[in-house]
């Protein structure tokens, strides 16, 4: 049976407006509130502070903006105000999750910091638990870990938290891709000392852009506003104590995310409708869905993602820009499934590929479960070698197309092209 492309593009995640938003953005504009303060701010920080449960939320500029505050904020608590030009990190190494998107890790470095990289585990293809402890073990010193949930997916949230406290470290929780995800019936953005969301345009809500770092302490969230308008002091004019940064949400932007917020819940039912029919439609195939610790957390399924089994993949390479593959019976691989699926007008991607492969970091700690991590190889299987976990899930693995707007027709076609590349 020729399968035809479709005539509208299927996205991997694009966002879903409702209406309300452009009544939230009309209000800024007819009151003339389009800069950083104003009513769609108040109370977008006021609703998602209640919708996790913490005291307060504050609206900033992406949520890397974000995660440099929380950072910065967690550097100064743990040594001190930085003199100007240096970071609050400066010459300290950080223990970051590995199998994440840079921005997660990046604010490190705008600190002066040095990044380690932990490796990942396959229960939740988060920060693995037992590398976290390898890497105290190496690097005693370390007072900070940068904790990502990944795809949605929280990690193993009380075991991390464990070995962090053992060994007296601040926790920053990357929640960016987790918002309505819970662990043990608690909100991710809860457990860290330093927390945040985010808002770009392909997340479970969207603003077009923004996040937001969440907080019980309203100390430090008087300081991230201070410090996300100039750090801007309280005289009548402009005087500065400190470096400051134009972080703040506008309240247009605002306005958009206050009118996502009531919907978060239905796009998350349309998100795990969306990932239970591929788990359904797939099976038979040599292939599983990422992995959902059911015990302990619910996702909020935001990317729908498989991974290929072992024996499974066919020869597949990959250079810094470009992949190649040989097709082989009953055998696949990433690079050829995205292949397949972008012939019919539809969007896949690959998974993370981890920070400890990436060019920029090359140069950093990585460390596994069994200690240093060993040296960086394109090849996920050297002979009487085990791959670095991330390593070999971004290998074998690929995100679905996982658009809250596909329809499960849209869906069936995608699952039938993913099983042909198996014939």
């Amino acid at each position: 049976m020729e399968i035809k492309p479709f005539e509208k593009k299927v996205w991997l995640s694009s966002p879903t407006m409702h209406g309300d938003e452009i009544k939230y953005m009309q209000e800024a504009y007819e009151t003339n509130w389009m800069s950083t303060v104003g009513a769609n701010i108040n109370e977008s920080e006021k609703q998602i502070a209640e919708f996790i449960g913490c005291k307060d939320a504050v609206a900033l500029s992406s949520g890397t903006a974000a995660l440099h505050l929380a950072i910065k904020l967690a550097g100064e608590r743990l040594y001190g105000l930085p003199r100007v030009g240096h970071g609050s990190l400066e010459g300290k190494k950080v223990f970051c999750s590995d199998m994440t998107f840079d921005a997660t890790v990046n604010p490190v470095a705008y600190e002066g910091g040095e990044a380690v990289f932990i490796d990942t585990e396959y229960d939740t293809w988060n920060m693995d638990p037992k590398a976290l402890e390898k890497a105290f073990e190496i690097y005693p010193e370390v007072k900070l870990v940068v904790i990502a949930h990944l795809y949605g997916t929280p990690g193993k949230v009380d075991e991390l938290r464990a070995v962090c406290d053992k060994h007296g470290a601040l926790i920053v929780e990357d929640a960016a891709e987790s918002l309505g995800a819970t662990y043990k019936g608690v909100q991710t953005g809860r457990f860290g000392d330093y927390s945040i969301i985010s808002f770009n345009g392909n997340k479970i809500i969207t603003g077009s852009s923004g996040g937001m770092f969440l907080t019980d302490n309203v100390e430090d969230a008087h300081k991230v506003r201070k410090w996300s308008t100039q750090s801007r002091e309280d005289a009548a004019w402009y005087q500065h104590e400190e470096l400051g940064f134009n972080y703040r949400m506008s309240n247009v932007i605002a306005g958009v995310v206050r009118g996502q917020i009531p919907y978060l819940g239905e796009h998350i039912a349309q998100k795990k409708a969306i990932y239970e029919r591929y788990k359904e439609g797939l099976k038979g195939l040599p292939v599983s869905m990422n992995p959902i610790d059911f015990a302990n957390s619910e996702p909020n399924y935001w990317l729908s993602c498989l991974i290929i089994d072992k024996d499974a993949m066919c020869k597949q390479v990959r250079g810094e820009k470009d992949a190649l593959y040989v097709t082989e019976a009953r055998k696949s691989c990433p690079t050829e499934i995205l292949e397949k699926i972008a012939a019919i007008n539809a969007e896949g991607r690959p998974i993370w590929k981890p920070m400890h492969m990436q060019p920029v970091y090359r140069m950093n700690p990585f460390i596994t479960a069994s200690g240093q991590g060993r040296a960086r190889s394109n090849a996920y299987i050297d002979e009487g070698v085990t791959p670095d976990v991330g390593m070999d899930i971004f290998e074998r693995g690929l995100c679905l197309p996982s658009d809250n707007k596909m329809t499960p027709e849209q869906q069936d076609v995608i699952i039938e092209v993913i099983k042909k590349c198996f014939e």
